[in-house]
């Protein structure tokens, strides 16, 4: 018994007291402590405690600490079972062996068994180098297993550190990515490495810092102003979430009434058509208790997506944002949108879309990277979807862009237009421009041809652009007061909240990746 308690006690302090010291001057925890932070107190049960690593090449073998660089096990998150590792950056840095892979493998296998969540922290120098092909191998069992995984219980990484090489890999097989700023950073090659191949001079921060990641490549979906901040994202990110593919999402208490009006939405929308608004004000307005968790919020910031609940049903949120390049789809928008649609369909969290959307984004730019493949990538998600989903047409929806958004074509289910809906294959100006070339050619000036486009523009808009002309077949199903929209989403959530659809059989889609 006294060994026992002696050697937990070793095992505890990971590589002892002057790197635990050195972790928090950095300001940041240990790997225990932040497991102890994200689960519920006195919930953590530890796998594998006392493995050490088998190599004795380079000295290693005089440099052995008991859980060997990671912390495994399983917990509960407001009572729910998650499992868990932790790297630990104060034992050799936190690199990946064989046998710390293993422990991180077995929890995850363990996870697939049970059908519960697996969270990810990571705080690493690498592969450990002394090992060679052995940490390698260790990597691609990772994989394997994320790969698994994927649409099988939510997967969620924590970057709390270093992340660089092919250990960024696995995070990126995720679902969700949580990166603190200025102390985390992921990358394939660093600054060095860089330097050397490149000749470019450039910071961890900048090259794979949390604000580029969030901003630029949109690697990383929730960004925490410290570590605490990023491990209560990750417990209200799983409170949305299901335990696995094939249960439901949780149902939240909710003591925000259903049929509750709110009269500022019969004016949100401005009387001119150029003119934005924040489609988040909506978003706020419509869900309970106006809370909203965003994803990837600096990221593609003319597309809005989250979780929100309506009336206690946790709900995906798919939304254009007029005040960000008028709400157009364009590459990255498209992507963004596409992996989150395709997430909640695999968990079975029902999908609402608000739309406001003018069309794609036009230019030599986005033709040359590919907007017509990754634009795809989005209507094939809504197409592929059998959750129940509803879209409310609040102003624009235009061309293709009509088409993408959840439209009835794309099996949606319920299909809502606000008054103020122009619903049509291009604006009017445009529309105008095309329809009546020949009278435009024959007027002399710009002054005459811009007031016969706006004199015919309204007529058009009267007979093609309006929510009825589509309600007429069928494409929308009801017209409705902006004010009642809250409530008649959440009549029509229980609705469909027996839906059953279903796609061919097949071994998977050829999705235009």
């Amino acid at each position: 018994m006294k060994r026992l308690i002696a050697e937990r006690e070793k095992a505890r302090l990971g590589g002892g007291e002057k790197r635990i010291e050195a972790q928090h001057n950095k300001g940041k925890f240990t790997a225990r402590e932040r497991i102890d932070m994200l689960l519920d107190e006195g919930s953590f049960e530890e796998y594998d405690m006392f493995v050490t690593h088998r190599t004795t090449d380079f000295d290693l073998d005089k440099e052995q600490y008991l859980s060997d660089g990671v912390i495994t096990g399983h917990g509960t998150i407001d009572g729910r079972t998650v499992y868990i590792f932790s790297q630990d950056f104060t034992v050799l840095g936190g690199s990946l062996s064989e046998t710390n892979a293993l422990k991180i493998c077995k929890i995850m296998d363990q996870s697939m068994k049970v059908g519960a969540p697996l969270i990810g922290i990571n705080d690493s120098g690498g592969a450990r180098i002394q090992e060679g092909v052995r940490s390698l191998a260790g990597y691609a069992s990772i994989f394997q297993r994320n790969i698994m995984a994927s649409g099988v219980i939510p997967q969620i990484s924590a970057i709390f550190g270093p992340c660089a090489g092919g250990a960024v890999y696995s995070p990126a097989l995720t679902d969700f990515i949580v990166m603190t700023d200025k102390t985390s950073c992921m990358f394939v090659t660093g600054p060095k490495v860089v330097k050397t191949v490149t000749g470019e001079t450039i910071s961890d921060e900048d090259l794979g810092g949390a604000s580029m990641h969030s901003t630029k490549s949109g690697v990383t979906h929730f960004v925490g102003a410290d570590e605490k901040e990023s491990i209560l994202l990750i417990r209200k990110l799983l409170s949305y979430l299901p335990q696995n593919n094939l249960e439901e999402p949780p149902l939240s208490v909710c003591d925000d009434p259903p049929d509750r009006i709110d009269e500022n939405l019969n004016t949100i929308i401005p009387e001119k058509p150029s003119i934005p608004y924040d489609v988040k004000d909506i978003i706020h307005s419509i869900a309970d208790n106006g809370e909203f968790l965003e994803v990837q919020r600096q990221y593609a910031r003319n597309i809005v997506i989250g979780f929100v609940t309506f009336n206690g049903i946790s709900t995906g949120i798919v939304a254009n944002q007029p005040n960000y390049l008028a709400g157009c789809l364009d590459i990255n928008a498209s992507r963004k949108s596409a992996r989150f649609v395709r997430f909640c369909d695999a968990f079975n969290i029902p999908i609402v879309t608000l739309v406001d959307v003018p069309g794609f984004l036009p230019g030599s730019a986005q033709e040359f990277d590919g907007i017509i493949t990754n634009g795809a990538k989005l209507i094939f998600a809504y197409g592929e979807a059998t959750v129940p989903k509803i879209t409310v047409i609040l102003r624009k929806a235009y061309g293709g862009a009509y088409c993408v958004m959840s439209s009835k074509q794309l099996r949606g289910d319920v299909n809502y237009a606000w008054p103020t809906a122009e619903i049509a294959v291009m604006g009017p100006k445009g529309a105008i421009e095309v329809l009546y070339n020949r009278e435009l050619k024959t007027l002399s000036n710009e002054e005459e041809r811009a007031r016969f486009v706006a004199e015919n523009a309204s007529e058009y808009r009267e007979k093609f652009s309006n929510p009825y002309e589509a309600a007429k077949y069928g494409y929308i199903d009801d017209i409705i007061e902006p004010r009642n929209t809250r409530f008649r989403i959440i009549r029509a959530l229980q609705t469909l909240s027996t839906k059953k659809d279903s796609n061919p059989p097949k071994k998977h889609s050829t999705l235009p990746l």
